[in-house]
């Protein structure tokens, strides 16, 4: 398997430390996504999406356990079962809003990302392919139900 990067992801954060956990918790947090200019033909048509998927090599992970205590959380879970970062692939997932794209540049709202982050693909969103309305939660019901934290 050979994977190289496509670019690098420009953010905020220089440490995990008060580094959003997702996306849905960046909102707001504004980032730059460079891509390689041997790349940059790839982006054409991509600025009439309103958000896209980036993929990206959580790059300072290290180790990793199969089975976790999520963030929040006191019972363990499943590494493949939570969103932790030191996984065996770590590969990360993050929907953010394309503000626009400028000399092979991409302007997003909602980064989770380190500074520095290799970009592996970009993706469009889909609403009517990646929208699946009635998902379920998992162990995280309990907190989506309530607001309260599962145990």
């Amino acid at each position: 398997m050979n994977i190289e990067p496509i670019g690098i992801v420009h953010t905020p954060f220089t440490e995990r430390e008060g580094m959003p956990r997702s996306t849905s918790q960046a909102a707001g947090v504004k980032g730059r996504v460079e891509v390689f200019a041997e790349y940059r033909a790839g982006l054409k048509d991509l600025d009439t999406f309103s958000h896209v998927v980036l993929l990206w090599h959580i790059d300072r992970s290290t180790g990793y356990a199969l089975e976790v205590v999520p963030p929040k959380q006191t019972q363990t879970r499943g590494v493949f079962a939570s969103r932790a970062p030191n996984r065996p692939n770590p590969i990360g997932l993050s929907i953010v809003k394309l503000d626009r794209i400028a000399d092979g540049v991409l302007y997003v709202d909602g980064v989770d990302m380190l500074d520095g982050t290799p970009l592996l693909d970009i993706k469009p969103y889909i609403p009517a392919s990646d929208s699946i309305p009635d998902a379920r939660p998992g162990w995280l019901e309990r907190r989506h139900a309530t607001g309260k934290p599962a145990t």
